[in-house]
This record gives structure tokens, C-alpha cells and sequence, in this order.
């Protein structure tokens, strides 16, 4: 299983973070790419290097992918027609697609969203056709959850979905993770 995590500038960095982190302690293959260069700045300036550029993949290959996002970020992914293609080919193939925070937005540009359910950041609700309430709200291959807040557990229901269970269990204990505890 191979995962892609395009970010642009202006990402939201604790939910880019978290769920390449969490998605590799479950042993799944994730490349993350910068759309233009492999630094890339986050929306709260922090760089980080990407595994390749965007240019140096072939987008064929990945079985999965994970839209972060932050602003400017999610506005970036709007803006760019490599990620928009991306979508509705992931879209057409019925490939698993994740997106958080401000991304789901991008999925609506896409046409992706039209007829599924989905969360998006608090007070974004109006851009989804069929806005939800929940932390991360799942509808056939779209996967999507509300902000930094929320990334964890949609790391964690991205690998229950990907790998099962099982390592879902796992990571939870390995994590230190334990459901509304705050």
C-alpha cells in the first residue's frame, strides 16, 4: 500500500506530521512531495523537507492520498490543476482519498463530494454539498476529519481502514492514544 501527501506551502504542519508518523509506525509506504521544491513552508513557518518533488513521482502508483490542511495551504491545493487532476483520477479509480481541515474544500473543487458525506473545519461547513458533524466522518473511499485537533484519530481510522483492526489496536497502545480523555 502506497501513500501520497502532496504539501504545498501553508500546510498545516500537526496534521501533515502526524499522520506520515502514524501512518509509517504502521508500516505503510508514505512519500510526501512538495509541489514545486522539497522544502516547503508550513502555515506557522515551520520548513520541512519532502521526501521527493512532486515532478519525480508517478502519481499512478500510489493507492492512497492524503490531502492535509492549513491556510493557505488548502487554498494552494485548490489552486493547483496537478493536485485537481490528481483528485478526480484518484476520484474515477475509486482510490482511497483523505483530506482534513480545509482540504475537503479542495475535493468539492474537485466534484468529488457531490454525492458523500463528509467533515470539514469548524465553520467551513457551508463549502460541503452534505456537510456532517464528527471528528472524521468516513463515506466509501473519502475519508475526511475536521483540523489539528482531530488528526490523530483520522491518522488512526486511515490505518484501521488500510491495515485492519488489529494494528489499529496496536498503535493506539504504542501511542498512548485513549479517546476522550481531555
Amino acid at each position: 500500500m502506497k501513500v501520497l501527501v502532496p504539501l504545498v506551502d501553508g500546510f498545516e504542519e500537526i496534521e501533515a506530521m502526524t499522520v506520515v508518523d502514524v501512518l509509517r509506525r504502521a508500516g505503510l509506504e508514505v512519500v510526501t512531495t512538495g509541489l514545486v521544491s522539497t522544502v516547503v513552508e508550513g502555515a506557522h513557518n515551520i520548513k520541512v523537507i519532502a521526501d521527493k518533488r512532486f515532478t519525480e513521482i508517478n502519481p499512478n502508483t500510489f493507492d492512497v492520498l492524503i490531502l492535509p490542511g492549513g491556510n493557505p495551504g488548502y487554498i494552494n491545493l485548490a489552486n493547483s490543476n496537478k493536485i485537481m487532476n490528481l483528485i478526480k483520477e484518484f476520484g474515477e479509480k475509486k482510490k482511497l482519498i483523505c483530506a482534513i481541515c480545509g482540504a475537503p474544500f479542495v475535493l468539492v473543487k474537485a466534484g468529488i463530494l457531490d454525492d458523500k458525506i463528509a467533515t470539514i473545519y469548524p465553520g467551513m461547513e457551508n463549502k460541503l454539498p452534505k456537510p456532517r458533524v464528527g471528528r472524521v466522518v468516513i463515506d466509501k473511499n473519502i475519508i475526511t476529519s475536521q483540523g489539528p485537533g482531530t488528526a490523530m484519530l483520522f491518522a488512526l481510522k486511515i490505518v484501521e481502514r488500510l491495515v485492519g483492526k488489529s494494528k489499529l489496536l496496536e498503535l493506539k497502545d504504542e501511542l498512548v492514544f485513549k479517546e476522550n480523555t481531555l
